[in-house]
């Protein structure tokens, strides 16, 4: 069975997230102009990064806090403003000119909606972790190891995680605060732009306020998880974010088409409310060359949501969602996205270490190349092949 595969993005004009948001990336250089007094090819794991959090930039403060590992090691002992001066520059140089306008436009529309709105819970922009997860999950985020993490989860197909994460009270001032700003949206009928190219309805988080908060999710919750789990695709150097709600139901969107995200490692949880149907399904993990292949039978997977439970996988993890046949359905995306990991995929031709479809290729090639030794070895010796 094949597909035609769509790939959804977030809706333009889109800023790198965290900072940013969208499908936008800040680029890093040429890795072949990589000199021995710019960026280092190898990271240096032992540096601990600077903190560029509360400060006025055009890129997300996690990127630069990823970069810096990248920097020759005279910098790595300078003072903060003299890497950040270092690092800005090379962005700058290979960011083209129409994303960073793009950047500038929505920081301002963003500033726009931050300075007119006004929240309704206002406990929900900070990071309070015991208020917000659940208690399984934030023990095994505390011990931060593979069995900690296991110990939480379901595997129901290769490289799909399921688990308890938020409790029920912040999943409802999730969606009270959502529902607070769309009646906003309504009453100033201030223009805002959606979650991506195929949802229609929902709200972008970071663009309301919630991106600090976001970006403490990814950094301290997703990212240790996903450096156990999604190491293949960065998920050990993520470093921005998309985050977003999307609405299911009658009068809302209904359902969603066989796609693929525009991240890394994709967090998807399910707010609530009452509903029946919207299960996600899912058909194996593809590079772009792959995307429209035919799923292998032990790829398939149907998966019904639970409130307040989470779903992790790879952004390149084919999948869709099918109708939500009565009530209405509301469910947080992440997208989590690393830098460093799409500048080296440019230079990479084999995907097989995650690609479903490179995988069966390199795995037949390999039989192939057996097959014709083993009949050489068998020529030589006079014996008939078998």
């Amino acid at each position: 069975m094949s597909f035609d595969v769509s790939r959804k993005e977030a809706q333009q004009p889109a800023p790198p997230s965290t900072g940013h948001n969208g499908n936008a990336v800040a680029v890093l250089p040429s890795m072949s102009t990589v000199t021995a007094n710019r960026l280092r090819l190898n990271p240096n794991t032992e540096h601990k990064p600077e903190n560029y959090e509360g400060l006025q930039l055009e890129f997300s403060p996690l990127l630069f806090s990823s970069l810096e590992r990248y920097l020759p090691p005279p910098m790595l002992s300078l003072p903060r403003d003299s890497k950040l001066h270092y690092m800005r520059d090379i962005i700058l140089r290979y960011s083209p000119d129409g994303e960073r306008i793009r950047v500038q436009r929505h920081r301002e529309y963003r500033q726009k909606i931050i300075s007119h709105y006004q929240p309704l819970h206002r406990e929900l922009y900070t990071m309070h972790a015991s208020n917000f997860f659940a208690p399984s999950f934030l023990k095994a985020i505390n011990e931060n190891k593979e069995e900690g993490f296991r110990s939480i989860m379901a595997e129901p197909t290769l490289g799909v995680f399921t688990f308890e994460m938020f409790q029920p009270r912040f999943c409802e001032l999730l969606l009270s605060e959502v529902e607070n700003f769309e009646k906003w949206v309504h009453e100033t009928k201030f223009r805002i732009m959606r979650p991506n190219t195929m949802n229609k309805f929902g709200a972008v988080l970071d663009d309301f306020g919630l991106e600090t908060m976001l970006g403490k999710l990814m950094e301290d919750f997703i990212r240790p998880i996903s450096k156990v789990f999604f190491s293949d695709v960065g998920g050990s150097t993520l470093d921005s974010h998309h985050g977003f709600v999307v609405e299911y139901g009658i009068g809302r969107d209904v359902e969603l088409g066989f796609h693929v995200d525009d991240s890394e490692v994709t967090l998807n949880v399910c707010l609530g409310k009452q509903f029946s149907g919207g299960d996600l399904f899912f058909r194996g993990v593809r590079c772009d060359k792959h995307v429209n292949t035919e799923t292998q039978s032990d790829e398939i997977l149907d998966y019904s949501h639970v409130p307040g439970r989470a779903v992790l996988h790879r952004g390149r993890h084919r999948h869709g969602a099918r109708a939500t046949t009565s009530g209405q359905r509301f469910n947080l995306l992440l997208w989590c996205r690393s830098s460093v990991f799409r500048e080296l995929r440019k230079y990479q031709k084999d995907f097989s270490i995650w690609c479903g479809e490179c995988q069966r290729e390199k795995k037949e090639r390999q039989r192939v190349s057996i097959s014709a030794t083993k009949q050489e070895l068998l020529k030589r010796e006079g014996k008939p092949g078998t």
